[in-house]
C-alpha cells in the first residue's frame, strides 16, 4: 500500500521554534493516525520560528485528528496543512536522518507539463547526486491541486550552503548536462520558490548545535 504523506507549515511565536519542536518529537502520535516522517527548522528563505513538519501515514491523513499534536501546544500561531502523494521517491517511508542543508522547493506547473518535469527529474537526479554529494529525499505532488494545474515539492538534502553554491555553477560537461536538464525542468513551471532549513534531531548532530 502507498503512503500518504502531509506537509504541515507550523507557524511559532518568537524564540519558541525550539520547545515546540522538542514537543513535536516527544508527542505520542498513535492516536493520530500518522507518524512524523521529519522536522526542519527555517535557515534561509523563511521566518526564523517557522517549522517545516511532514507526516506520513497508510490512509490520508485528517487534519483535524493531527491538529492537536501540531497545535496544541500554546506557542504554535498557525498551522497550515497540505496533503501529499509521493512520486518517484520516496521509496520508502524511512525518514531522512542525516544533519545538512536541506531546501524545499515548490513548483506549480500546468498539469500537462508534469509528465516531462517527472522525465527530466529522474535523467538529472543520478548525475546531481554523484556530482555534488547531494540526495533527492522525495518528490510529492499536492493533493490540494486539480488540473489544470500541479503543485509539487521537492527536497533535497546537500552537505552544506557551499555545496547548494558549488550545484549551481557546472565545472565539466556531465555537470552541464544535469543543470541544462533542471533548467529545462525550470522553464516548465509558472512558478517555483525554495527555502532552506535543517533537521531537527538528525543522528549525527547534537540539539545543543541544532539551537545555535
Amino acid at each position: 500500500m502507498a503512503a500518504h504523506y502531509c506537509h504541515h507549515l507550523v507557524e511559532c511565536a518568537p524564540r519558541s521554534f525550539a520547545t515546540v519542536a522538542d514537543a513535536l518529537r516527544a508527542a505520542d502520535w498513535a492516536g493520530t493516525g500518522a507518524g512524523l516522517y521529519g522536522a526542519w527548522r527555517a535557515q534561509i528563505g523563511q521566518p526564523r520560528d517557522t517549522l517545516n513538519v511532514i507526516t506520513v501515514s497508510q490512509a490520508p491523513v485528517d487534519a483535524s485528528a493531527v491538529e492537536p499534536v501540531l497545535g496544541g501546544n500554546s506557542a504554535v500561531r498557525n498551522v497550515t496543512h497540505e496533503p501529499m502523494r509521493p512520486t518517484l521517491r520516496p521509496s520508502s517511508a524511512a525518514p531522512p536522518i542525516r544533519q545538512g542543508n536541506y531546501a524545499f522547493r515548490w513548483f506549480e506547473l500546468p498539469q500537462a507539463n508534469w509528465p516531462e518535469f517527472l522525465a527530466l527529474c529522474e535523467a538529472a537526479w543520478p548525475g546531481f547526486e554523484a556530482a555534488y554529494d547531494s540526495q533527492v529525499v522525495g518528490l510529492w505532488q499536492s493533493e490540494l491541486t486539480r488540473a489544470p494545474g500541479a503543485r509539487a515539492l521537492l527536497l533535497t538534502r546537500r552537505p552544506d550552503l557551499a555545496m547548494w553554491e558549488r550545484s549551481k555553477q557546472p565545472a565539466n560537461a556531465d555537470e552541464q548536462e544535469v543543470r541544462a536538464r533542471l533548467s529545462r525542468r525550470y522553464d516548465l513551471c509558472e512558478s517555483t520558490w525554495v527555502y532552506t532549513t535543517t533537521l531537527l534531531g538528525a543522528s549525527d548532530q547534537q540539539d545543543t548545535v541544532r539551537w545555535t
